[in-house]
């Protein structure tokens, strides 16, 4: 009788939906202490800078331990600061940008996605954008439009060249004082169980890593997977006839 009161609950109640999130950590490649972003589960996400004197070897040693890996792109800022090797500039012509790019994913191995480094002037141009969604859709990647800015094109145009698409939704260590980082894993924890999934950055900053090292165990206590960015791919279609079929995490 237990039994059949049991599964006549969970007929009424329907089943419990999974709540995902992916954290990313990206601007990898340059400090030595960056190299702590290993000490993470592998169920982290690392964005590696391409041509930095630690990412290729760190986009290695992660995917080998069984992190998910993406390209983080260095694109054009508004505030004009440098990019480094592998920035994407206005300036570039199609051929030009698309040859950056395939020289930074030959650098950075078992990139499944990327993601953008600033880019708060480039992403809202229409032509580099355009030229970017080409090249990731005929490698076959994912992007996440780190949203740098109100007014990006990338989600646009990646939805237009059907590249499967999510967007960062919040920063987590824009303050790494413990106070501020608490709050913003409080909010993570709260809006992740609200919506059902989640994209979340973070950057391999010491105090970082040490908070995650010491909170993500209150992710599973909460009912909350952490998941490879990939996995949230699906987790909502366009449904609209005749809409992009691409893959959108809003």
């Amino acid at each position: 009788m237990r039994y059949l009161f049991f599964l006549l609950t969970l007929l009424f109640i329907g089943p419990v939906q999974a709540v995902n999130i992916a954290i990313i950590i990206d601007d990898i490649g340059y400090r030595q202490s960056d190299e702590a972003v290993l000490s993470l589960p592998n169920s982290v996400t690392l964005s590696v800078l391409p041509h930095t004197p630690l990412g290729q070897k760190l986009a290695e040693q992660g995917h080998h331990q069984g992190n998910e890996i993406m390209l983080h792109i260095p694109m054009q800022a508004l505030n004009g600061k440098k990019l480094g090797n592998g920035g994407l500039t206005n300036q570039m012509s199609e051929q030009q940008l698309k040859q950056e790019l395939t020289a930074s994913l030959a650098n950075i191995p078992y990139a499944k996605g990327a993601n953008n480094h600033m880019g708060s002037l480039l992403t809202q141009l229409d032509n580099p954008m355009n030229w970017l969604m080409e090249s990731l859709k005929q490698k076959q990647l994912y992007f996440v439009d780190s949203v740098t800015t109100r007014y990006s094109k990338a989600s646009s145009k990646a939805e237009k060249h059907g590249v499967p698409l999510l967007r960062r939704e919040i920063f987590l260590d824009n303050d790494v004082s413990e106070v501020a980082l608490e709050k913003q894993f409080s909010q993570i924890i709260e809006k992740a169980k609200q919506q059902g999934s989640l994209v979340v950055i973070a950057h391999p900053y010491p105090e970082t890593v040490r908070f995650l090292n010491q909170n993500l165990y209150r992710l599973e206590a909460k009912g909350i997977n952490l998941v490879h960015t990939s996995t949230l791919l699906p987790v909502t279609m366009a449904k609209s006839e005749g809409a992009s079929s691409t893959q959108v995490l809003r």
